[in-house]
């Protein structure tokens, strides 16, 4: 017995129970027909599902719809997509969880369906449910599994049918957000709501998109919104799945029956991604998984934790906070040292000054009497056994700021800032223009070197920017 049960350790060991598994899904749907056959049947529309999400660490899908405060007789959703209502009952919510969703994306052109109330009570049915929203606003999400980091941006570049709104990419703001969570995680995931729908294949915009995420953080893309699958590929040697169609949708084109689930593993430092087919029935809207798919894609290599100083430090998401979207959490040798304060964290770096320990550069939102606005401001913080505190605290530099960040020097400060000043305040001003400091030992002062001020404008050169 002894003998038996040491061989199914060395088996258990050998197998990867030590590998995190990740599911994401496509576009989900809990209105309109899809409603009217789960309440028919009185049973889970992933009652196919379960036994397969139930063998994931996370299980992500993409919500398209909002939560109503009541469901309204004047509800239309006849017509072109554009002016569909996809109305979800609070009740209905608590089928994602007992299907085994962890993470839910609500970020697509249906979030902003019943408007900001509808979005605002849709994150808190997800919440009161156990799973968690990712919006771009609460962009990036942290989750810690078995000390590895994963962090989830999500960015809708449909236009909101209620609004038009979107989120741009490339733009300062999605940088900021792709950047923060590459600092803090070992896996960056970025879930997008692009391309054409109907479309089999991804289109030059999703292509140009996918290739601006990578370079800035991103190791793996899960695209929705065409409704049908379109092939994954790697670029610029991270996986795109361009499109997992339909997971949970009404439509009936043959194409939109089929469906696509993202299979993430991470394993010792790598980062593997494989597929599972999925089909609906002809008279069903319920999916069912068909076979498993091996794209052969190599091995991302995971990234390292961010680390100041002695420590290593790994983020909190608040979630459901009103002002903050983290905390910090510091370890030394393998032991939890301290923890920040909840912070409004726009961006953290290290920064060393001449023969100074390592210092925190955090950009921050708050709100400041100078500009009568919340915006980002510049922080320096020490760092020491019983944790940080503020060394200088900068409105908002010279300018008002749209972001900034330490040159490889580690000593130099290369800011964006508004075309217009604290004296006459133009918050609508589309003008930008770039200015570098230096640390003086009690703050930043403003240096005139071609050559830096030439490597900060290659920061923000490009053109596309939006902020």
């Amino acid at each position: 017995m002894r003998y038996l049960l040491f061989l199914l350790f060395i088996f258990s060991a050998c197998t990867g129970d030590d590998e995190i598994r990740i599911l994401f899904t496509g576009d989900i749907l809990l209105s309109r027909n899809v409603r009217e056959e789960y309440q028919h049947r009185d049973e889970s529309p992933w009652i196919h599902i379960k036994p397969l999400f139930q063998q994931a660490d996370f299980v992500v899908g993409n919500l398209e719809g909002a939560v109503a405060d009541a469901i309204s007789a004047e509800i239309d959703n006849s017509g072109d997509s554009s002016s569909l209502v996809f109305d979800i009952k609070p009740d209905d919510i608590s089928m994602l969880r007992e299907a085994g969703f962890n993470i839910i994306t609500i970020a697509n052109n249906h979030s902003h369906d019943l408007g900001a109330a509808g979005v605002e009570r849709t994150a808190t049915a997800l919440i009161a449910n156990d799973i968690r929203p990712v919006s771009y606003d609460l962009s990036p999400q942290f989750f810690t599994v078995r000390d590895v980091v994963i962090s989830v941006v999500a960015i809708n570049t449909v236009p909101a049918n209620r609004d038009g709104s979107v989120n741009r990419v490339p733009s300062v703001e999605t940088m900021q957000k792709l950047r923060l969570a590459r600092t803090l995680s070992h896996v960056v995931i970025v879930s997008i709501h692009w391309g054409s729908e109907l479309l089999e294949w991804h289109n030059k915009n999703q292509r140009t998109m996918a290739e601006w995420l990578i370079e800035h953080g991103a190791d793996v893309i899960i695209g929705s919104h065409p409704h049908v699958v379109q092939q994954p590929e790697i670029i610029k040697g991270k996986p795109v799945f361009f499109s997992l169609g339909n997971h949970l949708f009404d439509q009936k084109y043959q194409a939109t029956k089929e469906g696509l689930i993202a299979d993430i593993r991470i394993r010792r430092g790598k980062i593997y991604c494989n597929g599972i087919v999925t089909r609906t029935a002809p008279q069903s809207f319920f999916p069912e998984t068909v076979r498993q798919l091996d794209y052969k894609f190599r091995p991302v290599k995971t990234g390292n934790l961010f680390r100041v100083g002695a420590y290593t430090l790994q983020p909190i998401s608040l979630v459901g906070h009103p002002k903050y979207n983290l905390r910090l959490q510091a370890f030394s040798n393998g032991r939890k040292a301290w923890s920040t304060p909840p912070m409004s964290v726009v961006s953290v770096s290290a920064v060393k000054f001449d023969d100074e320990p390592e210092s925190l550069f955090v950009l921050e939102n708050h709100y400041s009497n100078m500009d009568n606005e919340t915006g980002v401001r510049p922080y320096v913080y020490g760092v020491t056994d019983r944790g940080i505190h503020a060394r200088w605290r900068g409105s908002a530099l010279a300018l008002p700021l749209i972001d900034a960040q330490i040159l490889p020097d580690r000593k130099t400060l290369c800011a964006l800032h508004r075309g217009d000043s604290f004296i006459n305040i133009n918050k609508t001003s589309e003008e930008t223009r770039t200015l570098t400091y230096q640390w003086n030992g009690f703050g930043f002062s403003a240096v005139q070197d071609s050559v830096i001020c030439a490597d900060c404008r290659t920061l923000y050169e490009d053109k596309d920017f939006n902020h």
